[in-house]
């Protein structure tokens, strides 16, 4: 059996970081960003130092970019190195060799054999998402994991499932996608940490698009109106994952950064905040309503996602402001 040492942990006791709340908007964001915020909560980390990236979001032309913490801004926040991992052996080896090196990996597995997905796509769909295996055990068939919101443990055919062992090791056409996460240098108390949040809040500012995605999300909305009427369910679920929830989950992600910058650097944040918290609840409305538009009903597009653009341009604008100049 190998492991990292983390604070206790237990699958049972696992207590996920306040932004996976179930009062909030959105729950969950996308699986990179969900298993990260948990992997740096377990490690005594705040998550919401490193979410700067969050103001730089744009849409891509036909969804909402797909965002993550970037490798640089681990890097700069915490001390941990993200490489990607090349996968040349059985990957359970890789990740066993890893974990008793004392690092970390993010590795693409099936949802399919990840019994925290059940009634969702455990043993129905074949989902591909991102796991951190923090304890594996090959000869018990046990691994324990981060997942989403998320800590649990797994075994069976699930562990061969997930790791391409036993029966599962036959027929693999593709090596999944891994990074190893190091941890060596690993800052936990930092006086220098805020200097460096505040470059980075600055940084993806200067970053951000010259002009304001959500108007470019609406028209690609209004665009798309006709033939998502004429869709299933399954695809509205897929469509409206790309565009409401990414582009919502980003607004309440950088509302709670936001926030963060508020509590501890400048106390004249809040309309930000508000505007952020608004274009958020506002991808939700937005979703809901979309989803009348399968069920064959009409919509008014604009009164619904234009209160979005205008929070979404006050909440950046009020952000430059005061980090860019």
């Amino acid at each position: 059996m190998v492991t990292v040492e983390l604070d206790p942990l237990s699958c049972w006791a696992f207590e996920p970081h306040p932004v996976h709340a179930t009062e909030r908007d959105w729950t969950e964001t996308n699986c990179y960003v969900d298993v990260w915020i948990e992997v740096l909560h377990a490690l005594g980390l705040d998550p919401l130092a490193g979410t700067a990236f969050t103001l730089s979001a744009d849409f891509e032309g036909d969804q909402w970019r797909f965002f993550k913490f970037p490798p640089e801004d681990l890097r700069s926040i915490y001390g941990i190195e993200v490489l990607e991992l090349n996968v040349w052996r059985p990957l359970v080896d890789h990740v066993v060799e890893q974990l008793g090196m004392g690092r970390l990996c993010t590795v693409e597995v099936d949802s399919f054999y990840l019994p925290d997905t059940y009634g969702v796509a455990y043993r129905q769909d074949h989902v591909k998402t991102t796991i951190v295996p923090h304890l594996v055990d090959p000869g018990r068939q046990v691994l324990r994991y981060f997942h989403n919101a998320g800590y649990f443990e797994l075994g069976g055919d699930d562990f061969d499932g997930v790791l391409s062992t036993g029966a599962h090791s036959a027929g693999v056409a593709l090596s999944p996608y891994v990074e190893v996460v190091r941890l060596d240098r690993l800052r936990r108390l930092d006086t220098g940490q805020l200097a460096r949040v505040t470059a980075l809040a600055a940084e993806h500012l200067g970053r951000r698009p010259p002009d304001n995605p959500v108007s470019r999300l609406a028209s690609r909305l209004a665009d798309d109106l006709g033939w998502l009427a004429e869709q299933e369910l399954e695809t509205f679920h897929r469509y409206s994952f790309g565009t409401c929830r990414q582009c919502g989950a980003t607004a309440e992600l950088a509302a709670s950064f936001v926030d963060w910058l508020q509590r501890n650097d400048r106390s004249d944040l809040e309309p930000a905040v508000a505007a952020l918290r608004r274009v958020s609840s506002g991808a939700k409305a937005l979703q809901f309503a979309l989803a009348r538009v399968v069920r064959g009903r009409s919509i008014d597009l604009a009164a619904v996602i234009g209160p979005m653009e205008e929070n979404w341009s006050l909440a950046i604008d009020h952000l430059v402001e005061r980090y860019v100049g």
